[in-house]
């Protein structure tokens, strides 16, 4: 299962209000970074991770065509390098973050985003008691009642009305 970091905006706190500016970054290989290397940085704003990349690949391939290495072994060099970005891109976003006053909240485990972010909040929102006027972080106890509870009222279906069954369809089992 993939790990998620959650990284909070406000370097004072995080409330409900800020919630939707929440970051999950995943931990791991990230394949459109090896591939799209550049716009991957672009796409996530990451400019002097960028700026560094540019420079970093265009003094290497210098380097090495300067030194007389083959194009092939120079294309081989620029896979390499491709590839440290795939597996080092998550670790560049986190520093990227950490630099612009982020912090870290949490560590979540989770099959995609959307489930880390669901565990993330259940956890989180029940740490956030005492938030005056959330009638969403109040414990509401257990479970509502069923119908098969016997020997309660809410146990028997309410009456049918003595015209018939207001609605769509007047009878019921009838044909639709």
């Amino acid at each position: 299962m993939p790990v998620y970091t959650v990284h909070a905006p406000s370097p004072a706190g995080a409330d409900l209000r800020a919630t939707d500016k929440f970051v999950f970054v995943r931990d791991g290989f990230y394949v459109k970074a090896m591939i799209f290397g550049p716009f991957w940085l672009l796409w996530h704003r990451l400019w002097l991770v960028l700026i560094g990349y540019l420079i970093f690949v265009a003094a290497f391939n210098a380097g090495l065509s300067s030194l007389g290495v083959g194009r092939s072994s120079i294309f081989v060099a620029d896979l390499i390098v491709a590839l440290l970005m795939g597996l080092e891109a998550s670790s560049l976003r986190r520093w990227t973050l950490s630099r612009g006053k982020w912090r870290q909240l949490d560590v979540v485990v989770g099959d995609n985003e959307d489930t880390a972010e669901r565990r993330f909040f259940e956890r989180w929102s029940k740490s956030q008691h005492g938030i005056a006027g959330d009638q969403w972080a109040v414990d509401r106890g257990g479970p509502p009642p069923t119908r098969t509870v016997p020997g309660q009222q809410f146990s028997n279906p309410p009456p049918i009305p003595a015209g018939g069954i207001i609605g769509l369809f007047p009878e019921p089992g009838g044909s639709r």
